[in-house]
């Protein structure tokens, strides 16, 4: 059974503090996103996972700092007053000012009938990421062949239509993820999910803070 709690438990840890070396780039805080403004709920620019999934994630950033890579994340525990905001960006009138950018083939209810936006999204439940890898010596992100929420087939996790880097860096991300305990989302190449995560049917609502 579905629970919403407005709480936040003592287990819900701000990954940089936790995990060595890991980079973030909270796009839902800086407004540098689909909605094309700061996200309801992001109080901070901060990762917060469960400490379950940041431990994991914690293995994957080592395995990759060991071949001179890392992790970059851009988001983790999302409020439900967050998802909330991104229905009502659905419902609205297109104003074309993050069209081009992020959904150039797709209306808006197409990217939520296209299953890029949920409207009760794992990320409610603290043990989901979107990231993506960097190359550890200049920060700079990996060729996935394309960006973080481009909502097209092109995003989808087994697209087939990328060139040998781009495939070979989408692999590797996809195989590191799933030997730590995470599973990804056929839509979403940068999206994963701790398969045991600790709050399977519990969303919660607080805000994002320090």
């Amino acid at each position: 059974m579905k629970r919403i709690m407005i709480a936040r438990p003592v287990d819900f840890v701000d990954i940089s503090q936790e995990i060595p070396g890991i980079l973030t780039d909270v796009k839902y805080f800086t407004g540098e996103n689909f909605v094309g403004e700061k996200i309801d709920g992001y109080d901070a620019p901060i990762i917060l996972l469960t400490e379950k999934a940041a431990i994991a994630l914690g293995r994957v950033q080592k395995q990759l700092m060991e071949k001179g890579y890392g992790l970059k994340v851009f988001d983790g525990y999302r409020p439900k007053r967050a998802v909330e905001h991104f229905i009502r960006w659905g419902n609205s009138e297109e104003d074309g000012k993050t069209k081009d950018v992020f959904y150039p083939h797709m209306t808006r209810k197409a990217v939520f009938e296209g299953g890029f936006i949920a409207k009760e999204s794992s990320h409610t439940r603290g043990s989901a990421v979107d990231l993506t890898v960097i190359k550890f010596e200049n920060q700079e992100e990996v060729d996935m062949g394309g960006i973080f929420d481009f909502f097209s087939e092109r995003s989808y996790s087994d697209f087939d239509h990328l060139n040998i880097e781009q495939s070979k860096n989408r692999v590797m991300l996809k195989y590191l993820m799933r030997s730590e305990g995470y599973e990804p989302m056929q839509q979403e190449w940068w999206h994963f999910t701790l398969a045991d995560e600790p709050y399977p049917e519990t969303y919660f609502d607080f805000p994002v803070t320090y």
